[in-house]
């Protein structure tokens, strides 16, 4: 069944978090690292806003028995963007985009086992469109990040800078040390 798709997404295949993660799937559900987490059956998914975050939690599966990538080709669990898709290929997920509840106007990133028919959509506790990065989606490619963003304060588990392209105000949760 396909599982949301949201900022930088770590999809794992849950059979593989059941045969090498400690715990299996309880152990990984006591040690995911933010409420992003949503899972069907096949797929489990995390979601993070910085590349950092990505990278720690990748090392941090690994380190407890899962495999990102052997040989360039991702084995039990991959990376995928909320706009591009997967960041590497991947023969055993399917990406695409869906309208919420039939409303063109809301739509949203999903990612399913490859070959799945299952069109149910699972999302995080709590998650409503209205308040999602599906919803409100602001990207500011890496090379302008210097010149464009003011970092102004942390809040929390967040970190808020003035886009001084906008005006607006950027958040963009973390979980890892800054």
């Amino acid at each position: 069944m396909p599982v949301l798709i949201e900022g930088i997404s770590v999809v794992i295949q849950v059979s593989a978090i059941a045969r090498r993660f400690p715990g299996g799937v309880e152990g990984f559900r006591r040690a995911v690292p933010n409420e992003t987490m949503c899972a069907d059956n096949e797929l489990a998914r995390l979601g993070f806003m910085a590349p950092r975050d990505v990278q720690e939690y990748v090392r941090s599966l690994e380190a407890c028995g899962l495999v990102y990538k052997r040989d360039g080709k991702p084995i039990d669990l991959v990376v995928v963007d909320q706009q591009g898709g997967p960041t590497v290929a991947c023969d055993w997920i399917e990406f695409g985009h869906v309208a919420l509840d039939g409303a063109e106007n809301k739509r949203i990133a999903v990612c399913r086992l490859a070959g799945s028919t299952a069109t149910k959509v699972f999302m995080p506790t709590n998650w409503k469109f209205e308040r999602s990065l599906s919803a409100s989606f602001h990207f500011v490619p890496a090379e302008d990040v210097a010149n464009r963003l003011k970092f102004l304060r942390h809040e929390g588990n967040v970190d808020v800078y003035l886009d001084t392209q906008t005006g607006q105000e950027l958040f963009m949760g973390r979980t890892s040390a800054r």
